[in-house]
């Protein structure tokens, strides 16, 4: 998007790319499908980044989700909206969408390297003077945008070039670490549970017994630990208190749509309609199979009692359980696993009406590299192709005299 806009707006661009082919995170990006961006308000939008979301406004302003859809449907990709907003490529396949930009950035007259590393970028009198490659070959350029992802899924060539470089010329990297990333939860975890989906359940993380994050939607139980999207949105709390040492749980409410009054009324229902059945049985009319043994374990009743001889006791230990089935996390996977870097450039040396740097004229930054970090749902992607498209057009407007 940065090459592309940049020489639209008249530059002489030359994108150098790391591997083989540009854009392979984006390739298999929403796994294999793409999330492009997601249509809710701006003000909405922004509160998906957290603390540094408001640095994205002046981007926003200039490039949003509109703007994105309309950008791909001229470029021949046509898109379409699904549930909660979000926005992917009529294909659901992401392999199209790199494709349709390599196609646009090489209409713009685009010169690509392939297979090429930057070693360092140079500067003369804290201004930009070009770069010099892996082959020790210097290529002069009036502007530089560094445009190289996070941490990230490093077979695709995101390996912290970007961090690299930037410290080098004086910017400030907030520590990183992964995010949107799937979390384990030990040995002690049952294995039977490996598989199995959850849809419309809550999950809230707890750290060191508060509260911190609640998400509704749906997760999955690996082999260690859990995934699926409401997992992953919750990582971006659990990360930073697992590396300090904090106890982190997971809490599931495999009932939500209920409340305990309502879930005790519906479970004495139950009793009644079926007093002869077994417990173990009962439970198959409330829970997914998968998840009995681990539910008879953790309330203690015996599988063979017959509904109707439950106590009031027992039954409230099932209704907490249900309402609060509690799992302790151990870790977290690790870069390779994670959809996104928090962390990264500091954003007070960045100008955010133009994504330039602060101490080096003519150096640009955008997407991941920055130290901005959406939830799930197109976010990450709409503020990568917003940026990206700021500073393409601010470094090919900016002046090299001034």
């Amino acid at each position: 998007m940065a090459a592309g806009q940049a020489a639209h707006e008249g530059a002489n661009v030359t994108l150098l790319e790391k591997k083989n082919i540009p854009g392979r995170k984006l390739r298999i990006t929403g796994r294999g499908r793409c999330n492009l961006t997601n249509i809710a308000e701006v003000s909405e939008f922004v509160k998906h980044f957290g603390k540094n979301g408001k640095f994205l406004r002046q981007a926003f302003a200039r490039f949003f989700s509109s703007d994105l859809i309309d950008f791909f449907n001229q470029i021949g990709l046509a898109t379409k909206i699904e549930r909660g907003g979000r926005v992917f490529p009529e294909s659901d396949r992401a392999q199209d969408v790199a494709d349709a930009l390599l196609t646009w950035i090489k209409s713009q007259n685009v010169r690509i390297h392939t297979e090429t590393s930057i070693n360092k970028i140079i500067t003369d009198d804290d201004r930009i003077t070009g770069a010099v490659t892996d082959a020790k070959r210097a290529i002069e350029a009036e502007a530089v945008i560094i445009a190289t992802g996070g941490l990230s899924y490093s077979l695709t060539g995101s390996t912290g070039d970007g961090y690299r470089l930037a410290k080098s010329v004086g910017h400030t990297i907030v520590p990183t670490r992964p995010s949107l990333v799937p979390l384990e939860t030990g040995v002690h975890f049952p294995q039977h549970l490996m598989g199995l989906r959850l849809k419309n359940v809550s999950a809230s993380l707890y750290v060191n017994g508060r509260k911190t994050a609640q998400e509704f939607g749906e997760m999955e139980f690996t082999d260690y630990g859990l995934d699926g999207p409401i997992v992953l949105t919750l990582s971006r709390n659990a990360v930073e208190p697992l590396e300090h040492g904090s106890k982190v749980e997971i809490s599931i409410d495999l009932k939500p749509a209920l409340d305990h009054n309502k879930l005790d009324a519906r479970l004495l229902r139950d009793i009644d309609r079926h007093g002869k059945m077994h417990f173990n049985n009962l439970l198959k009319e409330l829970l997914p199979m998968q998840l009995i043994p681990t539910c008879m374990e953790s309330v203690q009743i015996v599988p063979e009692k017959s509904a109707h001889q439950i106590s009031a006791e027992e039954r409230k230990r099932l209704r907490l359980w249900l309402k609060d089935f509690r799992l302790n996390i151990s870790g977290h996977r690790s870069y390779d696993e994670a959809i996104i870097t928090a962390g990264g450039i500091s954003l007070k040396e960045i100008d955010p009406r133009t994504m330039e740097s602060r101490l080096v004229k003519g150096l640009y930054f955008c997407g991941e590299v920055l130290d901005l970090d959406g939830d799930t749902g197109g976010y990450n992607l709409q503020e990568a192709f917003s940026t990206g498209w700021l500073a393409g057009r601010s470094a090919a407007k900016a002046d090299p005299n001034s």
